[in-house]
């Protein structure tokens, strides 16, 4: 017998059933409500209403997990490669050797950009923002790759999600070196998929190139702990989107566009311009006692979902200290970041706000130690994120009870009224 919950209003009663998940809290399905009762649920931010069913991603925020698939992020994150991390969010499993060597060479031969695609840059301003570009450029794509754009065709739903994550990289790298007026790199097949990243954002054609393994692991963490993240504002995008049927490379547009807003994609530099506002180690003390007055806002800590700690957060400062020693970099700003990080871990006001360090604080440092301006922080959340936005969207796909997202309003507008002409408005 299925669970229910009654809901009466007046003197009538509707019955609800109570849906369960595998984990997680219960769910009241409401779907049958507005046609037995006439009434909706109100509901601004969707922030207590589940919009979809998913197999995905789960995060429990007051216990600080998130899994992908069943998998901790942190295993992942210590163990894994974003490529196998992708092949997971995909597909529902790690893969055999077998199978990950079948998937790395489709991903790797379709990160070559089809060659009018380059002559697209050019259309933006040089000082153009890398985000501006990455929503263009990546719409653009099925103007050149038209023949995997029919969504209820299952392979071609694969090739274009395979598209997707391999040529994600390029056109970043692309983004990044045409807004520094560096001539454009070439994918090369025999470097992996973060090392590819990095040769195509940071070599010159002055001399060769030599890949940091720390450096490319660094990379591949961070695409990884940014791979998914359940229904946030950019993957429900890509969903309503995907609901009306539009083709991938719409839909990611969309969600790109999405995680430009400051409030989801743009906390990481938020986070390193609070630190160039603080300035130096000296004043710390000062701008801690403004954020206990209300008069700064402290960036970079604590968070929307995660309760008590960020799990990736552990995994993403071991990231950044392992970086700083690599690089040996002196620079004044991460000595703030250090600093502030000991006061806020330490402070009771901090502590018993729960104001812990958060992934955006500790990446945001590694991405400046890395070389990366704070304008292409988004852009590699962009590239990160886009298995998550492909798995979710392929996923919904796949779903029967699909349907086109129609959210409903409360109206609070004028009730009708009859046209009048000019002489006689008051």
């Amino acid at each position: 017998m299925t669970d229910k919950a009654t809901l009466t209003i007046g003197d009538k009663s509707y019955d609800l059933p109570i849906l369960k998940g595998s984990t997680g809290p219960d769910v009241v399905d409401v779907r049958k409500f507005y046609g037995d009762s006439d009434l909706f649920t109100f509901d601004p931010g969707f922030t207590s209403t589940a919009s979809c069913e998913s197999k995905i991603t789960y995060i429990d925020g007051d216990a600080g997990i998130l899994l992908h698939r069943g998998y901790p992020i942190d295993q992942l994150a210590e163990k894994s490669s974003f490529l196998e991390v992708c092949h997971l969010l995909l597909n529902g499993e790690l893969p055999t050797a077998e199978e990950f060597a079948k998937f790395e060479h489709n991903i790797t031969y379709h990160t070559m950009l089809h060659a009018q695609f380059d002559s697209f840059f050019q259309g933006f301003r040089r000082d153009a923002h890398p985000m501006a570009i990455m929503t263009g450029a990546v719409g653009a794509l099925s103007a050149f790759y038209a023949d995997s754009l029919n969504v209820d065709d299952p392979k071609q739903r694969e090739i274009s999600a395979h598209r997707l994550i391999a040529k994600m990289p390029t056109i970043a790298a692309r983004a990044f070196q045409y807004s520094v007026g560096r001539p454009f790199v070439t994918p090369r097949n025999e470097l992996s998929y973060s090392e590819n990243f990095l040769r195509m954002c940071f070599s010159v054609p002055a001399e060769d190139w030599v890949p940091n393994p720390v450096l490319t692991r660094a990379m591949d963490r961070i695409f990884i702990l940014h791979a998914d993240h359940e229904q946030n504002a950019s993957t429900s995008t890509v969903r309503l989107a995907g609901s009306s049927g539009a083709h991938p490379f719409a839909c990611i547009a969309a969600g790109i566009a999405c995680l430009w807003g400051p409030s989801h994609g743009g906390a990481n530099q938020e986070a390193l311009e609070m630190l160039e506002e603080i300035g130096t180690v000296e004043n710390i003390p000062a701008y801690v006692q403004g954020v206990k007055d209300k008069k700064y806002k402290l960036m970079g800590f604590g968070h929307r979902v995660y309760k008590n700690f960020d799990p990736r957060a552990k995994v993403m400062q071991k990231t950044c200290y392992e970086v700083l020693e690599q690089l040996g970099i002196n620079d004044p700003l991460l000595e703030v970041a250090m600093e502030l990080e000991k006061v806020a871990l330490s402070d009771p006001y901090f502590i018993d706000r729960k104001l812990y360090p958060n992934i955006d604080f500790y990446s945001g440092i590694t991405l400046r130690a890395m070389g990366f301006p704070t304008n292409m922080f988004t852009v590699l959340f962009a590239l990160a994120r886009t298995v998550g936005w492909i798995s979710q969207w392929k996923e919904m796909f796949e779903d029967p009870s699909r349907k086109i997202g129609r959210p409903r309003q409360l109206y609070t507008g004028a009730t009708q009224r009859d046209y009048a002409p000019f002489e006689n408005r008051g």
